[in-house]
């Protein structure tokens, strides 16, 4: 029986093994290229991410430091209601007077000091500070002015002010968080003050973070000189919300 020859065949690839593996090979490129491109998406992410939580904090301590650097500071006027200390509370806004300024670095006497909230509708909103050294009596009741603005925080959805009120010692009044003071009427400060602010969390409108600074106003504590050194006449008032009085 004679045997059947095969045909001699070349080494090398067929047309088909080529379509088959570049087709292979194209499917691994486009995985891998997607990889890498979301890879660098989420490191990009959360370096923006981690920027903008270092400004925030940043701008936190700033306003925590001029806040607790309050000063019960009287304006002088001729007009029948009397003297009255600087300060207004609003629920976006609040006034005072400080001895710490957030532009200048050297102490130059007390600022006067203006937070306000910009609402900014869908772009998102912004927390500003005016400042002004103390130099005019009627400094208090003029409205802020524009050229001294500046910004602290932006993207910031919401901005609500608190003011803590300490029951008196005749106890006609109850103590609680308050969401306007007026000094005039009140004849004295805040114990403390409450920030709670709302912002878009990174990249997504739909996120939203929120921070709460509470800070107490030391202008408003005191020592008793006859209990010895270091002696408080009451407890901080950190030390009693944390006991409960919200």
């Amino acid at each position: 029986m004679r045997r059947r020859v095969k045909p001699y065949r070349p080494p090398g690839f067929t047309l088909i093994e080529v379509i088959v593996s570049l087709t292979i090979l194209g499917f691994i490129l486009v995985i891998t290229f997607g990889a890498f491109r979301l890879s660098l998406s989420a490191w990009d992410r959360g370096e923006q991410t981690r920027e903008e939580y270092q400004r925030q904090r940043t701008a936190i301590q700033l306003i925590s430091r001029q806040i607790k650097s309050m000063v019960p500071y009287k304006i002088k006027t001729q007009k029948a209601e009397g003297d009255y200390l600087a300060f207004e509370g609003k629920p976006q806004s609040v006034k005072f007077v400080s001895s710490l300024s957030l532009k200048s670095v050297q102490p130059n006497g007390f600022v006067f000091a203006i937070y306000d909230f910009k609402d900014g509708g869908q772009e998102g909103g912004r927390l500003v500070v005016y400042e002004q050294r103390v130099v005019n009596k009627d400094f208090f009741e003029e409205g802020p002015k524009e050229e001294l603005e500046v910004n602290l925080l932006e993207g910031v959805t919401d901005v609500r002010f608190e003011y803590f009120r300490e029951e008196d010692k005749e106890k006609t009044r109850a103590e609680g968080w308050f969401t306007e003071w007026n000094a005039k009427e009140e004849k004295e400060l805040p114990t403390a003050l409450r920030m709670t602010l709302k912002y878009r969390n990174g990249r997504n409108d739909k996120e939203e973070g929120s921070f709460t600074l509470l800070s107490a106003i030391s202008a408003y504590q005191y020592e008793d000189p006859k209990a010895g050194p270091g002696a408080r006449l009451r407890p901080s008032i950190r030390q009693r919300l944390q006991r409960g009085g919200s």
